[in-house]
Order: structure tokens, then sequence, then C-alpha cells
């Protein structure tokens, strides 16, 4: 006879997993291993014999939408050419980049970008680590089919630079590590703004105007106080469908409408403790009336009072971002890496970094160069310039040489330069493209791990080395 489990047993077994799955995802390190995860994932789907073909044809599955009229004079195909490679990149990517506007908009209000004083270094740094690796990628492609790439290796991803300064621990002062931080949200920034400009199609002016009316009367809309969801969220979906079909790259309208978020709380402290106060008195009053178990019903509607002015206290800004974490770090970002990292490597080629071919240039050599030398170089020149010329301060506890070895980190260029490289080439033939594109994927993966173990060993190695005496001096803000 099987042996029975009792049942409170197997609820501790399963409350215990679930706590410890919590304690899990909130890790630092673990986005950083799962994105990591589903980039080998992609790799062997894409590459082994059983499942490469099954793999490409999922994604080049089209999702389109038969519309046709009972009299047949009206026949069409919605949306245009969406397959479900473009639903994750120009509908999912919509919403991680509205989290990342939000995020932008939390940091520049209260946050490490929120004082001149605060923001300068890691913004300056930041187009530093922008221009470099342009500068490097256009020296290498120059007059090639590749010099539309410029724009791949200039990104960092916040999320695998926190993953490995998690792991190194306490080796980083923390001033380095908010440093490096903030530069990753001032570079989201700045690749956003790159997008916009340089990687939108043919615009379409009128659908454009209609998108800046839509803007501008959410933006009335905020400022007369609205403090419900639904009409952002429905204005936010009818800026996507313009941009969506103005060639303006669809996902910048999440980080648009980010900024329109309100910001304020529908209550202030001083109301919150007055009504949170007013309840909870009630409360007390209703203890013991009756012999109903707690909560009876006039309690159930204090405590939804209770909870309703908690809700409000929070501004709509803070809602939605707790809301969408979870989702775009634990599915959105999976997802993506999924459906873009699946490089079918044909042959050894490309993974020669540095071969060059006059007519299509180089871009793995490009983005290579970029993103392990051009990132932690400008990072570092423009920073440099930045202190000698008394604009920004040193991280405190900080010297030059770890202060280098954290701007290595800032050569993992992920989601974003992957982001940007199926943006890219475009203008050429499709085999071209689509060799350019597949290449661009192995170098950023290749200049990513490889500036994660330069920085990582460079962080080590200067972590081992004896401190000077007069290390407190050399590292006062506005020194040398």
């Amino acid at each position: 006879m099987a042996k029975l489990i009792p049942i409170y047993t197997w609820n501790k077994s399963v409350h215990s997993f679930n706590v410890n799955s919590d304690r899990l995802a909130k890790q630092p390190w673990f986005q950083g291993v799962l994105l990591l995860g589903c980039v080998v994932l992609a790799m062997l789907l894409a590459n082994l014999p059983f499942t490469k073909d099954l793999y490409h044809s999922i994604l080049h599955t089209n999702l389109q939408a038969h519309l046709s009229s009972p009299d047949g004079k009206v026949d069409l195909l919605f949306p245009r050419d969406l397959t479900i490679e473009k639903f994750i990149n120009d509908i999912l990517m919509v919403v991680f980049f509205f989290t990342v506007g939000l995020e932008i908009r939390r940091e520049v209000a209260h946050g490490e970008l929120s004082s001149p004083k605060k923001a300068l270094l890691p913004v300056i740094a930041a187009f530093g680590g922008v221009i470099a690796p342009a500068v490097i990628f256009t020296i290498v492609n120059h007059g090639t089919a590749a010099a539309s790439g410029w724009g791949i290796p200039t990104a960092t991803d916040i999320a695998f630079a926190v993953c490995i300064l998690s792991m190194l621990d306490k080796k980083v002062p923390i001033s380095l590590k908010v440093f490096l931080t903030a530069l990753a949200i001032a570079d989201d920034l700045i690749a956003i703004l790159v997008v916009a400009l340089f990687y939108g199609g043919n615009i379409n002016l009128p659908l454009l105007g209609v998108a800046v009316l839509v803007i501008a009367f959410t933006l009335l809309l905020r400022r007369m106080g609205e403090k419900k969801m639904f009409p952002y969220i429905f204005n936010a979906i009818l800026v996507w469908a313009l941009f969506y079909y103005s060639g303006i790259h669809a996902t910048m309208s999440g980080v648009v409408m980010a900024f329109l978020i309100p910001a304020q709380s529908r209550y202030n402290r001083a109301q919150y403790i007055h009504k949170r106060n007013h309840y909870i008195a009630l409360l007390d009053q209703m203890e013991g009336i009756d012999s109903e178990p707690f909560p009876n019903g006039p309690q159930k509607h204090c405590l939804r009072k209770l909870e309703g002015i908690a809700h409000g206290t929070m501004d709509m800004s803070y809602r939605v971002e707790h809301a969408l974490g979870p989702w775009v770090n634990f599915l959105i970002m999976p997802i993506f890496a999924l459906a873009n990292a699946g490089v079918e490597i044909s042959d050894a080629s490309y993974f020669n970094i540095f071969s060059y071919d006059p007519a299509l240039g180089s871009v793995s050599m490009g983005i290579f160069l970029g993103l392990l030398l051009g990132k932690p170089l400008g990072i570092t020149l423009f920073s440099w310039l930045a202190i000698k010329f008394k604009i920004g301060a040193m991280p405190e506890n900080a010297n030059w040489k770890m202060f280098f070895a954290v701007a290595c980190l800032g050569g993992i260029g992920f989601t974003m330069s992957i982001f940007v490289d199926t943006l890219s080439f475009g203008n050429q033939l499709p085999e071209v493209t689509r060799h350019l594109r597949d290449a661009g994927k192995i170098a950023v993966l290749l200049g990513s791990v490889c500036s994660g173990i330069l920085g990582s060993v460079l962080i080590s190695i200067v972590n081992r080395t004896p401190a000077p005496i007069h290390q407190s001096r050399e590292c006062s803000p506005g020194r040398l």
C-alpha cells in the first residue's frame, strides 16, 4: 500500500518552493542569467538539424487578420506584414521601451539623474560611450554596405551589467555601481534618440501630425489632473498605431507615452494620514460589536477603503512600472532574446571577427572593437575631461584604475544593440541584409561576453592591488 503524505506537509513544501522562487527572481543577477540561458537556447534552436526549420517557421508565421465585407468591396489584411518576429519586435518591445521610459523619468525626477551634480558625470560619460564606438565602427566600415550599422555598438545593457556587478559584490565601490547604473540609463535614452532619428522609415507627415495631436491631448489630460488609467492606456495604443504607420519606429511610442503618465499621487502625506486614521478608528469601534468572524461586512468596507487610500497615495507612474516590471524582465526580454539571438551559423566565417570585405566591410570588427575598446575608452576619456574641468566629480572611494575596469562593463550591449541590429542594413539586398544582421548579432554576443570577462578580470586585479596611502586625497571629488 502506498504511503500517504499528509496534505499539510505538501502545502508547506509548495509554500517553501514559492518563497524560494520569489527570492530567486529578486536576485539582481537572475535576470542576466535568464537572458543568457535564452541566448544559448536560441542558438541551439536555430542550428540543430531537427529544430532549425521549426524555429524559423514559427518566427515567420503570419499574424495578419483578413477583413472583408459581405459584398467583397472591402478586402484588407490587418495589420501589415505582421509576423511573430515583428509582433515581438514592434509590439512586445513597445512595453519594454515604455518601462525604460518610466525608469528614465523616475531617475530624472528623483534618482541619480535628478540634479546637475548627480547627472553630469554619468550623462557626459554616456555620450563618450556612444561617440567612441560609433567612430570606431565608422572608421572600419566607411563607404561599405555595413556603414549604416554604426548605432549597434553604442548601447549598454543594464541587466547584464548589474548581474556582473552583483556577482563581484564588494569588490566594486557602491558609488561606481550607482555610476554605472545611471550611465546605462542615460545610455538608454541616447540609444532611444538614435533609433528615433536614424532608424525609422519614410515619414508619413499627416499620420505623424495626428499622433502629435493625441500626445498633446494626453498632456492636457495630465495638466487637468486626470488620474484614471484608461485614457492614458487608450491614447498609448492609438499613438503606437499612428507611429507604426507613420514610419517612426513604433517602440518610440512607448517612450513618449511613458513621459506623459502622471507622476503625482492622488493623496499627499497629510491626506493619507488623515484618511487612514479615520478608517482605522472605525475599525476599532467595530471591534467586538457582533459575533461574526473578522472581517465582517462593515469591516471589509473599511479595509477596501484603506486599500484604495494606499493605492491612491502611490502615483500612477510607479504603479504601472511596478506592475509591468516582472512581465518585462522575465517574459518580454527572454522572448526577445529567443526570437533575435537565434543566428543560423552556416559556416565558421561568422566567428572570424577581423575578416574584411571591400564591398560589405566588416560589421563584426566594427561592433566587436566598438564594444570592447570604444565603450571603456569613450566613457573614461569623457569622464576624465568632465572631472578635469570640474564639471563632474569622481565617484566616492574610486580611483582611475577601478573606474576604467568598471567602464569595461559598459561594453556589454546585448538587448539594445541587438534591437538596433534588427533595424539596420534595410537598404541592402535581402540576402545581404540577413548576412549583415546575423554577423552583427554574433559580434554583439562575442563583444558583450569579452567586455564582461575583461571588466570582471580587471576589477579583480585592481581589487587585489594595495591602495596607496594618499588614495583618499586622489579620489576626492574634482581631483585626478
